[in-house]
């Protein structure tokens, strides 16, 4: 396997898995994403569609290479945020937006729904591992798995 394949691969697996590890947090764990947390979803949407463009162009080198290139950004872009909403969570910096979501069941009175759903904030991390939140998690993982791809296609090709 060359290291553009390789790059790739990283490219389509580490957006999937952490978008998918987002969903599956929100459907089956129950966690409310803030409105930071959706923001880092975003770039992994265009990670995935680029990385299948360089799937689909590995024909073509050059192209294949720029496209995983633009994915491994796009992973980069949603660690910055996960940076930024870490640095909130951990009150080192002011969020830019009031942060709040309201949880609403679709059914009854809209007007005493909107009263009654749940706040939830950016600043308040709802689960932690070993003291690093969800957003913290995103950080480390996609700027990693960012400067890996970058690294990888900066092989020469063999």
């Amino acid at each position: 396997m060359t290291s553009l394949s390789r790059a790739r691969l990283i490219a389509i697996l580490i957006p999937n898995a952490l978008l998918w590890g987002a969903i599956g947090s929100q459907y089956i764990g129950h966690l409310v994403p803030c409105e930071m947390c959706m923001w880092q979803r975003w770039p992994h949407l265009a990670a995935i569609a680029l990385a299948l463009v360089a799937i689909a162009l590995r024909g073509n080198p050059a192209a294949s290479r720029g496209f995983t290139a633009l994915a491994a950004l796009a992973i980069m872009v949603s660690g910055a945020i996960g940076v930024y909403h870490a640095g909130v969570e951990y009150h080192w910096w002011q969020g830019l937006s009031a942060c709040t979501k309201p949880v609403l069941s679709g059914t009854g009175d809209i007007l005493a729904q909107i009263m009654a759903a749940p706040v939830i904030r950016c600043d308040v991390p709802q689960w932690t591992l070993f003291g690093v939140s969800l957003a913290g998690w995103n950080a480390i993982v996609s700027l990693g798995s960012g400067l890996a791809i970058l690294a990888l296609i900066a092989r020469p090709v063999r």
